[in-house]
């Protein structure tokens, strides 16, 4: 089980600034003398230089952003401009003299900020996958600016009276389902960002707003210098006994690279846990490793501090929910998601604690004794539980990750096994190309055809872990698909594998094969989208569906037929052998216990942090933290969160606030759809048409439970959730 930190919530947040809905999350304020200067712009400003490559769409296929032409000094005048132009656009239709229609009104708002959105799209990958001090600056510049312009569009009471307009005669427009559901979400949309409060009230939003777009990415920046902080440096190649010659290369390549030769370097990874543990022997190394991981952003030994940041946009939030009328920030963001309240979301975690919790026992009961039979007295601790839990592994299926390795290839499984799969389900095959320019040598291009010959889009892979990359695994669009806008789909997926030493192959573990599919998952989400209008395209959808296809996808990494197609010994080209293989897959359900409380921890945090009130915001990071894991009976000594509050980038910066429950949510879609195609045939080209049909190519263009419905039949039930987490 994984939870990769996905790109997908901003990618639905770039659409949504074009669709003038970022106040709720880029949000800020200048000055109210500002903010009428810059709603007042004028309609006509000088154009940008004909040499910026942001100036016009895209000459490559697709319209492919020209990365050999894009300098950092584009950034920030192509964002200026290109909100000063779109702020014109909206003003325009709000000065309209005829009445407002769909066509006039919310067609035109979608049509408009093309420039924004073309350099955003950029811009926000290139932050998250190839940062350096310069991009991190004009980040930072940028936070408020885009928080202001979000503001100037969401609080504009002209437009949104004209909004308004349309929405209030809907029924008599003869409006087709998805300009139904389009006119909703941008109604939806300004409501919820408070459209409708008074001016004063307006002010206090646009304060809150300011103060929460730069605590966010100052979090955010904070993470990736924690990152290098924390790196575990080793004097002695002895001291890494358990790792393969291979891993203790790579760590002695990457001191290398930051100046540390002759020593080693083990990089955390940015869950609690870091792969490392599995296999290091030296008990003291393992517990340093640990507690470099999960004491990141305390401060401690003079290291970053992340306590302030967090406890300020708690409260910020808290207070801006308040002002919008809701109770709490967790209530505010539940609202227009399928789980529709806080509560609904922890009854669906806290109904799974005590059957994990038994689980845990008794994983930890075999782990204790485990720790007897290699002759030590030492307790159960965090830093123990991976390592003991593998030997376990080995033990009982006789599994030797190490053994396993040389049978997952990195370019064999993308190529043999994902998109192998996704020719299989959905007759689409991928053809590699050089020719166009990429932001960093490791990025790869591959043209994306479809069954009928014709080209879908584009797709481009990163998936080599660097220090100007954040951590995770993430999809993300540099185009999306839009009949409106006649634009195809460009999009990009980015993981975390390490890189093997120069000369050795990239062997991965089957976590990272695993993630492969995931975020292909996503792609498609993105590759498929056969939408009119932006809004709704691709992955723009509840956060609480968003992972149903990435997570769906998962399992066929796992099917004999798949797996025998990728899963070959990259020196001899042999097939992994089958008792390996069976022993392989039964192995993927073990400790699933501590997998499945880790998250649950984590995500019950994020409940309790964003379900306070104003008032009812601590002082005490830390003390919140355990006092909240032992209320909600998770906080077992040896299985901390998965993300623990000073690192969750995922609800401080990365946009799931009161939402990291929706992986699991996801994951009951999911592992019900998989089991459904299984039973009627599996991966078979009739499954992949429906599952496209009817989930893929929809986004948000109708209400996701409908387009479940209209794959599976029915509404799905949790059995095979439990099933796939070998929890039943």
């Amino acid at each position: 089980m994984r939870f990769p930190l996905t790109r997908n919530d901003s990618n639905r947040l770039r659409k949504l600034a074009t669709v003038a809905v970022l106040g709720v999350t880029f949000a800020g304020v200048w000055s109210r003398v500002n903010y009428v200067a810059a709603v007042d712009v004028p309609e006509k400003s000088t154009a940008l230089p004909a040499n910026n490559p942001f100036a016009a769409p895209s000459p490559l296929p697709f319209h492919a952003p020209a990365f050999d032409k894009i300098r950092i000094d584009d950034f920030l005048p192509t964002f200026t401009f290109g909100m000063k132009q779109q702020l014109a656009e909206m003003n325009a239709i709000a000065k309209q003299a005829e009445p407002p229609t769909f066509t006039n009104t919310i067609e035109a708002m979608e049509r408009s900020g093309a420039l924004l959105t073309r350099v955003d799209n950029v811009f926000s990958n290139l932050t998250s996958a190839e940062k350096n001090k310069a991009l991190q600056n004009i980040e930072t510049e940028l936070a408020p600016l885009r928080s202001v312009h979000s503001d100037n569009i969401l609080l504009n009471r002209p437009l949104f009276q004209r909004v308004e307009k349309v929405w209030q005669t809907k029924e008599s427009l003869g409006l087709t389902p998805e300009q139904a559901e389009v006119l909703k979400q941008r109604y939806e949309s300004f409501v919820r960002a408070g459209a409708r409060l008074s001016d004063q009230d307006q002010g206090r939003i646009r304060s809150l707003n300011e103060q929460l777009s730069k605590l966010e990415t100052k979090f955010e920046e904070n993470l990736l210098a924690i990152a290098k902080e924390r790196a575990v440096v080793v004097d002695t190649a002895a001291e890494l006994d358990g790792m393969s010659a291979a891993e203790i290369s790579a760590a002695a390549q990457a001191a290398k690279a930051r100046g540390l030769d002759g020593k080693y370097l083990i990089q955390i990874s940015n869950t609690t846990r870091v792969p490392v543990l599995t296999s290091l022997n030296n008990r003291a190394l393992r517990q340093r490793v640990w507690e470099a991981s999960a004491n990141r952003g305390l401060g401690r030994d003079g290291g970053i501090d992340n306590r302030g940041l967090v406890l300020e946009i708690a409260q910020f939030r808290a207070e801006r929910a308040k002002v919008l009328g809701y109770e709490s920030h967790a209530a505010y963001k539940l609202q227009n998601q399928m789980a529709k309240t806080p509560a609904a979301a922890r009854k669906m975690l806290t109904d799974l604690v005590p059957g994990v919790l038994e689980r845990v026992q008794q994983e930890a009961s075999d782990l204790k004794a485990m720790i007897k039979e290699c002759g030590e007295s030492h307790e159960l601790a965090p830093w123990d539980w991976e390592y003991y839990a593998e030997k376990v592994r080995k033990a009982r299926f006789e599994v030797d990750e190490s053994i396993v390795r040389p049978y997952f290839e990195l370019d064999s499984v993308l190529k043999n096994g994902v998109f192998f799969t996704m020719n299989k389900l959905y007759g689409i095959s991928f053809r590699e190309r050089k020719d166009l320019p990429v932001y960093h040598p490791d990025v790869r291009v591959f043209d994306v055809i479809d069954r009928d010959g014709s080209q879908i889009g584009l797709f481009y892979a990163d998936y080599f872990k660097r220090d100007t990359k954040r951590g995770g695994a993430w999809m993300s669009s540099f185009v999306d698909q839009s009949r409106l806008l006649h634009e195809k789909p460009v999009i990009v997926n980015c993981l975390n594998i390490p890189r093997p030493a120069d000369g050795e192959p990239a062997l991965i573990s089957f976590d990272n094969v695993t993630t492969l599919f995931h975020e292909m998952g996503h792609a498609l989400h993105g590759l498929f989208s056969d939408v009119t209008y932006p809004t709704v395209a691709g992955t723009a959808t509840p956060r609480d569906f968003v992972e149903f296809p990435s997570t769906f996808e998962e399992d066929w990494a796992i099917q004999p037929e798949i797996l025998a197609n990728y899963a070959r010994h990259y020196q001899t080209g042999d097939p992994i052998p089958k008792d390996l293989l069976d022993k392989a897959v039964r192995a993927k359900k073990f400790n699933k216990g501590f997998e499945t409380l880790e998250y649950l921890a984590a995500a019950l945090l994020d409940l309790e942090w964003h379900s306070l009130d104003s008032a009812q915001i601590p002082a005490d990071v830390e003390k919140f933290e355990a006092e909240s894991l032992k209320k909600v009976g998770v906080n077992h000594p040896a299985v901390p969160p998965r993300y623990r509050t000073a690192y969750f980038a995922h609800i401080w910066s990365g946009g799931y606030s009161s939402s990291y429950y929706a992986y699991l949510w996801s994951e009951v879609l999911a592992a019900d759809a998989f089991a459904h195609m299984i039973a009627k045939g599996g991966c078979t080209r009739d499954n992949g048409n429906l599952f496209r049909t009817e989930i893929l190519s929809r986004g948000s263009s109708r209400d996701p439970m409908a387009s479940y419905k209209a794959f599976r039949g029915m509404e799905p039930t949790v059995d095979a959730l439990l099933i796939r987490r070998g929890l039943k």
